[in-house]
């Protein structure tokens, strides 16, 4: 488990792009909190799950590119931290973000703030490569991987 540093988690390379990052706004609904009107616990993977999403659609490493690559991206390892509940009918935001890694997988960290700025959630997860057909894990970069890094290091992803 990794404890959580000022700027994130991860620890930035030196040389690295900056992380990757995109902000999605929810509202907490009905079926997301338990009897006292808080968010369920359970339900904040399914949030950071979402932000993930939208961060692999803007740095093309979205599931049908995935799908395309014959390749999948399981995740390994999640942490979570809470900080403040989430309450029904609250907004709030989530932020994904990927730091950079060598390897051949994906460190995503993610923050979640109420609508009144105060931090809700932090975490991340770590996703290895493997062999949609086979399952076999890949040890090195698939070209999908390497296609984002090249693109990321050139700057097109802020």
């Amino acid at each position: 488990m990794l404890r959580r540093k000022k700027d994130g988690y991860f620890e930035q390379a030196e040389g690295a792009p900056a992380p990757c990052r995109i902000r999605i706004q929810k509202r907490v609904v009905f079926n997301e909190v338990d009897v006292m009107g808080v968010v369920w616990h359970g339900n904040y993977p399914k949030y950071f799950e979402e932000a993930a999403a939208e961060l692999g659609r803007k740095c093309g490493l979205s599931y049908p590119e995935y799908y395309e690559a014959k390749i999948q991206a399981p995740i390994v390892q999640i942490h979570i931290d809470y900080h403040q509940p989430l309450t029904l009918e609250e907004k709030f935001t989530v932020e994904a973000a990927y730091v950079w890694s060598e390897g051949a997988r994906l460190h995503t960290e993610f923050n979640s703030w109420r609508e009144n700025g105060t931090l809700a959630v932090t975490g991340y997860t770590v996703q290895m490569f493997v062999d949609a057909l086979t399952k076999e894990p890949l040890l090195t970069s698939p070209p999908i991987l390497e296609r984002h890094r090249k693109l990321w290091l050139a700057g097109t992803f802020k």
